[in-house]
Parts: C-alpha cells; sequence; structure tokens
C-alpha cells in the first residue's frame, strides 16, 4: 500500500512541478516580451491606413528594441520550453510504466500488489496520452500562430 501511495505521490509531484514550470516559463517570456527599452524604433513603424494586417503593423511598431522577434513562432522561445516539458512529462510516464510491470511480474499473486501495479500502469498509460495530446496542441497553436503572423 505504501508503494501505490508513494507512486501516486510522485505522480502528484510530478504533475505539479511540470505546472509550475510551464507558469513559469510563460511568466518569463511574457517578460521577455515587456522588457526592454520602451521606445521602438522608428524605422519598424511601417505602414499606414492602407496596411493588409494593420495589427502586426502596430505590434511591430510597439516592440522594444532587443526583444525576440519570435517568441511564439516556429523554433521560438514557447516551443523549445514546451517541447522540453512534454518531453520530461513522456519520458517520466514510461519509466512509471515499466516500474508498474516490474511490480504486477514480482506481485507473485498478492492481490493488493497486483490491483496497485495495474493502477501505476494505467495512470503511466494516461501520462503517456496526456503527453501526446499536449504535444499536439502545442504544435497545433504555434503553426496557427505562425501562420496569423
Amino acid at each position: 500500500m505504501r508503494i501505490a501511495s508513494l507512486g501516486k505521490k510522485l505522480a502528484l509531484t510530478t504533475q505539479a512541478l511540470v505546472l509550475a514550470f510551464g507558469f513559469g516559463a510563460f511568466s518569463v517570456a511574457f517578460s521577455v516580451v515587456t522588457a526592454g527599452n520602451v521606445s521602438a524604433a522608428a524605422a519598424a513603424c511601417v505602414g499606414g491606413p492602407g496596411d493588409a494586417n494593420p495589427i502586426a503593423a502596430g505590434a511591430s511598431c510597439a516592440q522594444a528594441n532587443g526583444t525576440s522577434t519570435n517568441l511564439f513562432a516556429q523554433d521560438g522561445v514557447f516551443q523549445t520550453v514546451s517541447d522540453t516539458l512534454i518531453f520530461l512529462v513522456g519520458a517520466v510516464a514510461v519509466i512509471f510504466l515499466i516500474i508498474g510491470g516490474l511490480r504486477y511480474v514480482i506481485s507473485n499473486g498478492d492481490s493488493k500488489a497486483v490491483e496497485a501495479a495495474k493502477n501505476t500502469i494505467l495512470y503511466a498509460i494516461i501520462g503517456i496520452v496526456v503527453a501526446v495530446i499536449s504535444f499536439a496542441l502545442v504544435s497545433f497553436v504555434i503553426t496557427s500562430l505562425g501562420k496569423a503572423s
């Protein structure tokens, strides 16, 4: 029973850390966008009333000097951080899948140990599915933002 509760605690702790790092990465990305010299270069302000995309022109005018231009684009900061976190979540889920399989093999027919091992395997598979879905979602959002700008 202690091993099952330890596995659940480790899974919850891992999820909390991933969320914390995700929010931390978002706040770092936000601070990168908002930091720097707030006076934009006048040469970057191109366009006028006949511009095809006045929002993009306004965003380029408002961008501070020295800030990254590809924060949310392909191979940008957001994609790199999210891909790393998704990889870590998937790796931890695969490790827990292996641990659950080993616990199932060495349970010696004990019904409580078998049930705990099955739960570990189930939660690991759910973790892998969540990692794959989140990778697809992040890739979709990144490509959508890349096409919009």
